[in-house]
């Protein structure tokens, strides 16, 4: 029985952003037990709690709105809305010395890329690693993208452009950014039946690592096919770490690029694209959908360290300001600050979810 399309990519959304959320939180608990903070709450999920067990001194929680979590620590809050026992103070959070404290906020987002880690240290010495293939395949369609408009399909094979042979990925590729725009003709062998479809590329910025330059290139919205070579467990491991580091130094010039402008804002995706890039890997294999599930925990972590209030690195920044004063910041001016993030961050998830709205409207 074919499951339905919806039905996959809602289930690969909601797994995947479950086991982001837990694996971000389960950072900040372990590393809060380890110093001897109290954890009130672990919660995957905000708002109404859906349901709730208290173990130990700590509660674990599943809330109403799955788009997030957090670990709730004694004396957490700098308004001090819950008092803390006499008894329990050297546990609370604000009680802990700067160091201490940055640790526990600095292991959600170190979690995240220690995730990342071992999921290709798995995929690489179980499945091999992923290497481009050279065939004209399509391992990936885009959504709302002109390849997805015209009907092109993940496992299509490219046989002929406007009456051209095509026999390699680079001739495909090359083809396709020389078109100007111009509509092409294209026939597909799909499953051994022969498929005809016109599909219209669209000019997009293709933004260089050094962040300066920029340069524009016609595309429709695919990717290649993909062999899997054998590598072994030990060179699996120093792929994995190189793949690590690469992807988050990858993420980190890419915000680059759109803070200095050679990579537009609209390329950002929220929880639609997610939805849907979770679900297009989802249906490519268990091992396409584990390297999404590591792509997204790195892309997690680099943005958590970013030094904007409400975030893990705001948190950190603060934290860094106490330490270069000598003293804790105002409770006045930390209420003011983490009122800034997150109106910040309520803008910017108001205008990913425009973005996300946009390309569906657009398909």
């Amino acid at each position: 029985m074919t499951v339905p399309e919806p039905v996959v990519t809602t289930v690969a959304f909601v797994v995947a952003l479950g086991v982001l959320v837990f694996v971000h939180e389960l950072g900040h608990f372990l590393t809060a037990k380890r110093v001897g903070v109290k954890v009130l709450r672990f919660s995957i999920g905000f708002g109404p709690v859906l349901w709730r067990r208290q173990s130990g001194e700590s509660e674990y929680a599943l809330s109403a709105i799955p788009l997030g979590g957090y670990v709730k620590m004694l004396g957490e809050d700098s308004d001090g809305d819950e008092p803390v026992p006499e008894e329990e103070r050297h546990r609370a959070f604000s009680a802990q010395g700067p160091l201490r404290r940055a640790a526990i906020i600095f292991a959600g987002p170190a979690t995240n890329f220690v995730f990342a880690f071992l999921v290709y240290a798995l995929v690489f010495g179980s499945a091999g690693a992923p290497v481009p293939s050279n065939e004209p395949r399509l391992g990936g369609v885009s959504a709302t993208t002109p390849a997805d408009r015209a009907g092109l399909r993940t496992g299509d094979l490219v046989v002929s452009i406007d009456g051209k042979p095509i026999d390699t990925w680079e001739t495909l590729s090359k083809t396709v950014r020389g078109s100007g725009g111009k509509t092409l003709h294209m026939i597909v062998d799909r499953e051994g039946q022969r498929v005809e479809l016109n599909v219209t590329p669209e000019e997009h910025d293709l933004a260089s690592f050094d962040g300066r330059s920029a340069e524009r290139a016609f595309l429709i919205g695919v990717e290649p096919s993909r062999d899997w070579e054998d590598v072994g467990p030990w060179q699996g491991i120093l792929l994995a770490a190189e793949q690590t580091g690469g992807t988050a130094l990858a993420v980190l010039q890419g915000l680059g690029q759109m803070i200095t402008g050679h990579v537009s804002v609209k390329e950002l995706g929220g929880p639609i694209a997610i939805a849907q890039a979770a679900g297009r890997q989802a249906r490519n294999g268990v091992w396409n959908y584990l390297m999404m599930l590591a792509l997204l925990s790195i892309n997690l972590g680099v943005l958590n360290l970013m030094p904007v209030p409400a975030l893990d690195g705001g948190h950190l920044a603060l934290l860094s300001i106490e330490g270069i004063l000598g003293r804790p910041l105002k409770p006045r001016a930390l209420e003011l600050a983490q009122q800034f993030g997150v109106l910040l961050l309520v803008s910017l998830m108001v205008f990913v979810f425009y973005n996300d709205i946009h390309r569906l409207v657009q398909g």
